[in-house]
């Protein structure tokens, strides 16, 4: 078995790629980055190192790389032969992932298995993406091409800080990880993933993930860096921060709970479990990096403004989330370039306008005059600061 997977990034070899080898596929990985492809491919092998309470090291064999930008064809040569193709490269990158894709299927032999697609982007809905921007990169031949590949969304969870200096292509993570698979797209023939999880519904998972682990973390991120605080897990360890963060999961969890039928009681252990990951001092991670992005986590259907709107909607609180969204206004990191965007927008747009830009609200939608009210609080501060 061969699995192609784009992004050989921390979270590639960390989770995605360290998956596919404990499954038994032969590991090709494919990226633009050429130190980090030739770094990749000179090696025999790398680890994986759990950090905290329970971790351990998993070494990673059998595994190849190939520069996508430089190399197509060796690309879809093995994309054609492959039994699974999977990325970790980020939602607003799998456009330029789809051609590599197109091209392998026009070469795969069309009586042979289709090639099983997963993109694994924190992002709802990534694979179903992935699909249309390998449907627009085909064109003409979509129709042909596509029945030779079934596509399926997953919800992936594993926390892959910044990595040591030095640590060459060896990758820390968390030992806590989730990787939630939809069956249906594939009938009976699931791919040979033993640390995966298939499911009839990805629906309340893919939700529970993006609205409790990616809430929580981002908002630890913008209250820690309001804050002074460097690292997340001394942002989580003051009490005032914690209980803001607790505040806005409860509001998510309420969500959840609504929308989903999910239990609460099994939500708050969750809820707990993922504080007590984020609180793991082994895994040295900062407000900085965890924060990078504002413009795209303040989004219509991210992490915060999305399980907001719900909640609005249904008249349910929204006050902790807002404070949330008030928090990553604030946040200015010269490093970031949405973060450099994102105050030149506040200091050159109104209010109602940036709201509209930035979260995607509708002036009429109940969540958009407490988001606009916020925003203008911001807009003060920096005129008067």
């Amino acid at each position: 078995m061969k699995a192609v997977h784009f992004g050989a990034g921390n979270i590639g070899r960390g989770f995605v790629g360290l998956l596919l080898h404990e499954g038994g596929y032969e590991l090709v990985f494919s990226d633009v980055a050429d130190a980090l492809v030739d770094a990749i491919d000179a090696a025999e092998s790398y680890t994986v190192h759990e950090a905290g309470p329970g971790g351990t090291d998993h070494v990673v064999t059998g595994f190849r790389a190939l520069n996508s930008r430089t190399d197509p064809d060796a690309v879809a040569a093995e994309v054609a032969t492959a039994d699974v193709v999977t990325t970790a490269v980020g939602p607003t990158v799998l456009r330029f992932v789809a051609p590599s894709i197109v091209a392998g299927l026009a070469r795969r032999d069309p009586d042979a298995p289709p090639l099983q697609v997963m993109a694994c982007e924190n992002a709802i809905g990534a694979t179903d993406l992935l699909r249309a921007e390998v449907a627009a990169a085909a064109g003409a031949d979509a129709d042909a091409l596509l029945p030779r590949a079934v596509f399926a969304n997953t919800a992936v969870d594993r926390i892959v800080p910044a990595q040591p200096p030095g640590a060459g292509v060896d990758v820390t993570v968390e030992p806590y990880y989730e990787w939630a698979i939809e069956a249906g797209p594939f009938g009976d023939a699931l791919p040979h993933l033993p640390g995966a999880h298939f499911v009839d519904d990805l629906a309340p998972y893919i939700e529970r993930k993006l609205f409790t682990v990616n809430t929580g973390h981002a908002a630890t991120a913008y209250f820690g860096a309001q804050a002074g605080f460097e690292r997340i897990s001394d942002a989580l360890a003051d009490e005032g921060i914690a209980a803001r963060v607790s505040a806005a999961l409860e509001e998510t969890s309420a969500v959840l709970v609504a929308v989903h039928g999910l239990d609460p009681a099994e939500l708050a252990d969750y809820r707990a479990t993922i504080l007590e990951r984020f609180r793991n001092p082994a895994l040295v991670d900062t407000v900085q990096r965890v924060g990078r992005q504002p413009l795209r986590k303040i989004s219509r259907h991210e992490r915060f403004i999305g399980p907001a709107a719900t909640a609005a909607e249904r008249g349910l609180s929204t006050t902790a989330l807002v404070s949330a969204v008030a928090a990553a206004l604030d946040f200015d990191e010269p490093s970031d370039e949405q973060s450099v965007e994102l105050q030149e927008l506040l200091r050159t747009e109104d209010a109602a306008s940036f709201t509209t830009r930035a979260t995607g609200l509708a002036d009429d939608h109940p969540l958009f005059p407490s988001i606009r009210d916020t925003v203008a609080a911001r807009q003060r501060s920096l005129a008067s600061g």
